[in-house]
């Protein structure tokens, strides 16, 4: 969208766009589309205004601060110390926020986590991927399957388990991946490691001595391969299932 010959914009809106999904101009970044319209009732977020829809936003539409009375602060406060490993209730206590709320952030903020990592985690080049689970709690009240309330008492003591893929040498998390220690599980992390990296890019796999990464790794890393006659005559052996031959894995066992 051409800019008129009005007063010269001051302030940067390249990096925004508008969220209203009737606008044409709805998801696109960077076409002079989108302009500053001061602050709303003296607040400390902006209001942008779309000149193509006639629409308007404030600045944080789409992040964890929207729609919120607490202040920035506070909140970014309240996940460093979850962060660091604070408990919720405790936290709560610190900032004297009730729990409920500080784990209603902790969701929104792993929402957040989760499509950032999905939008730049792609076509990754890597030389070694190690995998392993800890043991840790599985938010279900994001899907409501367990209270608020509930989710809270078992914040330490779960049977789920936190599955991480990283890059020891960038130390870059591949991976992050909350579920059971099953075959199906490790079928799922796999899987996610696969769709991240970059394609042709078979890197080492190190894992511990559960036995069902071999499985995965042999399901996501793997070609049909037919083997040759050795007789003359009869049936043609059956096609074999075999990892590709830049696949190299080996079990890091600690004593």
């Amino acid at each position: 969208m051409p800019l008129t010959h009005r007063r010269p914009r001051t302030v940067d809106t390249s990096m925004h766009f508008c969220p209203h999904l009737h606008c044409d101009y709805c998801g696109w970044r960077g076409l002079n589309n989108v302009r500053a319209n001061g602050h709303p009732n003296g607040g400390p977020w902006r209001q942008f205004h779309c000149t193509s829809c006639d629409g308007y936003f404030p600045e944080h539409h789409g992040t964890i601060f929207h729609g919120k009375q607490a202040a920035v602060e506070l909140i970014v406060h309240v996940l460093a110390c979850l962060a660091e490993g604070l408990g919720i209730r405790a936290t709560a206590r610190v900032f004297e926020v009730a729990p409920n709320t500080v784990l209603a952030w902790l969701v929104e903020a792993a929402e957040q986590l989760r499509a950032f990592s999905a939008y730049f985690l792609c076509e990754v080049h890597v030389n070694q991927v190690q995998l392993d689970e800890l043991y840790a709690v599985l938010r279900e009240v994001k899907a409501g399957e367990i209270s608020e309330d509930e989710a809270i008492t078992r914040l330490e003591r779960s049977p789920y388990w936190v599955w991480t893929a990283m890059d020891p040498e960038s130390k870059l998390l591949v991976v992050i991946a909350v579920g059971t220690r099953t075959l199906e599980m490790a079928q799922r992390v796999v899987h996610q490691v696969v769709q991240v990296l970059a394609p042709g890019c078979v890197p080492l796999f190190l894992t511990d001595g559960f036995r069902e990464y071999r499985t995965a790794l042999l399901a996501h890393c793997g070609h049909w391969m037919q083997p040759e006659r050795r007789q003359d005559k009869g049936a043609r052996p059956k096609p074999r299932w075999m990892p590709l031959p830049a696949l190299r894995y080996a079990q890091v066992v600690q004593a």
